[in-house]
C-alpha cells in the first residue's frame, strides 16, 4: 500500500488527538505504528493507554520537559536533533508501517531542528510509510510537501475563561 504524508496544524485543539486516533485506526488493521514526540517529556494520560498496545503501537518522547514558556535550552535542542535521526532510522527499518513526529512542526518554529532537516525526513520515506506530522505553525515548504494537510482552526476555548488542562481531555 502506498503511504502518504499527512500534517496536522493549525492553533486549534485535536492534532495529537487525530493522530493518535489514527495510530489507534492503523494497530486495528494490523499495522505497526511509531510515535515520537518532540517538545514534549512529560507523562500524559494517551501515553497511559499506548502501554496497553505497545505490541503495535510504540511511543517515544525526544523532549526532556514542556519548555513552550522559555526558551529552549541546549539539551532540548540535543534530544530533538537526536531524535529526529534515530526516527529516521526506524521509519527506514521496514518494522513500522505508521510514523508520526508529534509536535515536529512546532520543533521546528523553536529550531530544534530545521524544516530543511524535517523536508529531508519527509524525502526519505519510504514509498509504503504512512508519515504523520503534527505541530502548530508549520512551514509552507512542509505543508506543500504534504499529501493532506488539515488545519485545526479555534472557533471558541473554554481555556479563555481559565480552564486549565485536564486529565484525560487535554493531558
Amino acid at each position: 500500500m502506498k503511504g502518504y504524508v499527512h500534517v496536522y496544524t493549525g492553533d486549534g485543539k485535536g492534532k495529537t488527538t487525530a493522530a493518535f486516533g489514527l495510530a489507534l485506526r492503523a494497530a486495528g488493521a494490523g499495522l505497526k505504528v511509531y510515535i515520537a514526540q518532540f517538545v514534549k517529556g512529560m507523562k500524559y494520560s494517551e501515553l497511559n493507554a499506548m502501554e496497553k498496545l505497545k505490541e503495535v503501537i510504540t511511543v517515544k518522547q525526544y523532549g526532556r520537559d514542556c519548555f513552550i514558556y522559555r526558551d529552549p535550552e541546549p539539551e532540548d535542542i540535543q534530544a530533538a536533533r537526536e531524535g529526529l535521526q534515530e526516527v529516521r532510522e526506524i521509519m527506514c527499518s521496514g518494522e513500522y508501517q505508521v510514523i508520526i513526529l508529534d509536535e515536529a512542526n512546532i520543533a521546528t518554529y523553536y529550531n530544534l531542528f530545521s524544516v530543511d532537516n524535517l523536508l529531508d525526513f519527509i524525502r526519505a520515506k519510504p514509498e509504503e510509510v504512512e508519515l504523520v506530522i503534527t505541530g502548530r505553525r508549520a512551514d509552507p515548504r512542509v505543508i506543500e510537501e504534504a499529501d493532506l494537510v488539515t488545519e485545526m482552526k479555534e472557533i471558541k476555548h473554554y481555556y479563555q475563561n481559565g480552564v486549565q488542562a485536564r486529565d484525560g481531555i487535554e493531558k
